[in-house]
Formats: structure tokens, C-alpha cells, sequence
């Protein structure tokens, strides 16, 4: 980013459901201790979620049959694990971004599962 922040898009499969897509993302800088899913809060958000939405569109290009994708905001300090996070907020506002049509979305807690409603 402009302020020199690094970050890092990781896609995972399950090893039970190859078709069921595991997405993390977050910081990689080393002033962070290796706290990479920390909340940099330096007024980048839109432009590094404009980037994730690009970044899951080229791996959806890439793997055409993947039917379900799964993100998981986690809750900073002080916040529940059980109520949604500042994180799973966003994920509620540009979620609809990269899955335009034939997903359904499952808001719970912290977590988002998206899952493709039409077939190939």
C-alpha cells in the first residue's frame, strides 16, 4: 500500500471437500511480530478490499468449480468471537462485489460462507 503496509491473500482447501475454498488474508510486515491478521487501521481498507475482490475474481477465474468459499473475520481485542467483527462487516459489504450472481451468503459470528447456488 502507500504506506508501505504488506499484505497476503491465502487460498485453502479442505482436505475433506476439495471443492470448499478456505480465503485469509491480512498483514505481513514485521513490525507486527508476526500478528498477521492485525487491524493496521491507516485509513487503507477500501484500497487493499479492492484489491482482495480482484485477487478472488483471478482465483475464481482460475478455478471455475469451486462451490463454496469460506472467510473468517477475526475479532480484535476486546471484541466477542461469537458477534460479528469489524472485519465480517466489510466482508458483508464486498462480498457482493466478487460474488455478483449465483451465491448465496451465511452470515454467522465471525464468519462468512459463501456457496454457489447455480451449477457449471
Amino acid at each position: 500500500t502507500d504506506s508501505g503496509m504488506q499484505y497476503e491473500v491465502r487460498f485453502g482447501r479442505r482436505q475433506d471437500n476439495i471443492l470448499h475454498a478456505t480465503i485469509v488474508f491480512g498483514v505481513i510486515n514485521d513490525e507486527f511480530d508476526g500478528e498477521e491478521y492485525i487491524v493496521t487501521n491507516r485509513g487503507e481498507v477500501f484500497r487493499v478490499m479492492s484489491t482482495i475482490v480482484k485477487i478472488v475474481k483471478m482465483f475464481m477465474v482460475e478455478h471455475p468449480k469451486i462451490v463454496s468459499y469460506e472467510f473468517t473475520g477475526i475479532p480484535k481485542e476486546g471484541e466477542e468471537e461469537e458477534k460479528s467483527s469489524q472485519r465480517t462487516a466489510l466482508y458483508k459489504r464486498y462480498l457482493p462485489l466478487i460474488f455478483e450472481t449465483g451465491f448465496e451468503f451465511n452470515f454467522k459470528g465471525n464468519s462468512a460462507l459463501v456457496t454457489r447456488t447455480s451449477r457449471f
